[in-house]
């Protein structure tokens, strides 16, 4: 059954189904149909006995002296008038008057079923095996003028003949069933039919296999994924979507105005463009969106949307940027290198060794001052990498960052995220470099320290400081002082998501024009 198709296996059900009500109905008619027919053979024989015995031709011949004259000749008229196999009239000792085969005329009647008439002057039908086989029959007892019984009259049916009526009853009844059976396969063929088309040519199996594969890409993916029909309601909510807009399975069937009103999917339904990459505010959230109808046979059906948060957004973007701001610091690094290692080639070539090693003393005492220091306080390697990288940073944009000479931190436990706090030093990092490039004093000092039971770092600039009246501003998405420029003022609200997260508290001292300290708390 598993590797029938859902045709085949509709068009077996209904046929199966169909049969098995058939036979049980087909049953129930047959069975009441034979008692019924033997009723109605039975009543027939009584009745007619009963015309019989009453003729008075009949009655007076009984006091004949040779009856069988009268009655047989009467007898067979009516027996081929009622259609039945016999009528014999018999007197009180069973002596037969009447027979079809007249050589039985004479003789004593068969089958013992007599006494009831003759004896108790009952009127009743029997089965009993006579000269004619067996056989259905009416008995009347003969009454004479005094009420005395003086014969009978037997009417008989054959049961052969009984269940030939039977059987061409049931060949009736077989051909409605047949009729029902063609009916059935057909109306199975076209619900069949009309199912695959519904469900687009797919067996069952194959639906159950979309809607698991379905139900897993749903959930994995990062965007939140929200589906329409073509009346506007929900049919579809992943997990990213309920987590980001706060929603339960149990907005599925409600017309999506009341679940998100500005999501403007509804009039999407009407509008052919495809929207990519549309700013909205739903919440408190910034969402990046993309629209898509749903089509089907060239019909809109539904509408599909996907979103993220701006912010995920950024960080990506940010990260990028950093890649390509080192790769660029690299290759500037690279370019003064390669001007100092010609500038040593060249010394060396015209003899002057004092100044080729005075040169190159000097380059490594430099280097050693700008990490010799951080090396040796602070032995996280991630957080060592992150501010070799954030120094050459500041070295392209020639921007003096140091490590405060009290710094020490030891390797960070294991259960620390170290991606969060990557985001709350490079951006804090960053904001500081990208504040002073500008001013006359390009100075960035950076202090951490994991005494006591918090990690604390400290971002200090000489930039132009931060207005009070922009303090309470400061973490809100999309909020910068940093005129003139698109997207900005993500990375401080990425900061305090990221502080929130591990627990932790950020505390801001700004003076102006004098700059900007930013202390971060966070529990070890």
């Amino acid at each position: 059954m598993r590797n029938l198709s859902l045709q085949a296996k509709i068009i077996l059900l209904s046929m199966s189904l169909i049969l098995f009500v058939t036979i049980v109905f087909g049953g129930i008619v047959i069975y009441n149909e034979v008692g019924d027919t033997k009723e109605n053979v039975g009543t027939r024989a009584l009745e007619t006995a009963i015309g019989i015995s009453v003729m008075p031709s009949v009655v007076e011949a009984m006091d004949d002296e040779n009856p069988e004259d009268t009655i047989q000749p009467l007898a067979e008229y009516m027996r081929k008038q009622v259609g039945a196999e016999f009528i014999v009239v018999g007197n009180r000792e069973g002596r037969r008057y009447s027979h079809p085969n007249p050589s039985q005329i004479g003789k004593t009647m068969v089958g013992g079923d007599n006494d009831r008439a003759l004896a108790n002057a009952e009127f009743y039908t029997s089965e009993a095996q006579g000269s004619l086989g067996p056989s259905l029959r009416g008995k009347a007892p003969i009454f004479d003028g005094d009420g005395n019984v003086v014969g009978l009259v037997s009417v008989g049916y054959l049961m052969e003949d009984i269940q030939q009526i039977i059987i061409g009853k049931i060949l009736e009844l077989l051909q409605f069933v047949l009729l029902a059976l063609v009916i059935g396969v057909i109306g199975s063929i076209l619900l069949a039919k009309n199912i695959r088309k519904e469900t687009m040519g797919l067996e069952p199996r194959e639906i159950a296999a979309m809607y698991r594969d379905r139900e897993a890409l749903l959930s994995s993916i990062v965007e939140g994924v929200i589906a329409i029909d073509n009346q506007g309601k929900v049919t579809e909510i992943n997990h990213s979507a309920e987590r980001m807009l706060g929603l339960t399975q149990a907005s599925i069937n409600v017309d999506i105005t009341e679940v998100i009103p500005q999501s403007k999917m509804k009039e999407a339904l009407q509008s052919e463009r495809t929207v990519r990459n549309e700013e909205m505010l739903i919440g408190n959230k910034v969402l990046i969106i993309n629209r898509t109808q749903i089509l089907h046979d060239g019909e809109v059906v539904g509408v599909v949307s996907t979103f993220r948060e701006k912010t995920d957004i950024q960080e990506v973007l940010e990260t990028l940027s950093e890649i390509q701001q080192y790769s660029e610091g690299l290759r500037a690094q690279t370019h003064e290198y390669s001007n100092k290692l010609y500038a040593i080639s060249g010394l060396l070539q015209l003899g002057q060794k004092e100044e080729a090693i005075n040169l190159i003393q000097q380059e490594t005492k430099t280097h050693q001052n700008q990490t010799k220091h951080m090396l040796d306080h602070i032995q996280d390697k991630k957080v060592q990498a992150i501010l070799l990288g954030k120094m050459g940073k500041a070295s392209e944009n020639k921007v003096k960052l140091t490590i405060d000479e009290n710094s020490s931190l030891e390797a960070l436990p294991e259960h620390f995220d170290i991606a969060k706090l990557i985001h709350i030093l490079g951006n804090l990092i960053d904001n500081a470099i990208e504040e002073v490039a500008q001013q006359p004093n390009k100075e960035v000092s950076f202090f951490v320290t994991d005494l006591g039971h918090d990690l604390v770092i400290e971002v200090e600039d000489t930039g132009r400081g931060i207005q009070t009246e922009h303090m309470e501003d400061l973490f809100n998405r999309g909020f910068s002082t940093k005129l003139g420029k698109k997207d900005r003022g993500y990375g401080l609200a990425i900061v305090k998501q990221a502080v929130e997260e591990l627990k932790g508290t950020i505390e801001v001292d700004s003076e102006l024009m004098r700059g900007t300290v930013f202390t971060v708390f966070l529990p070890k």
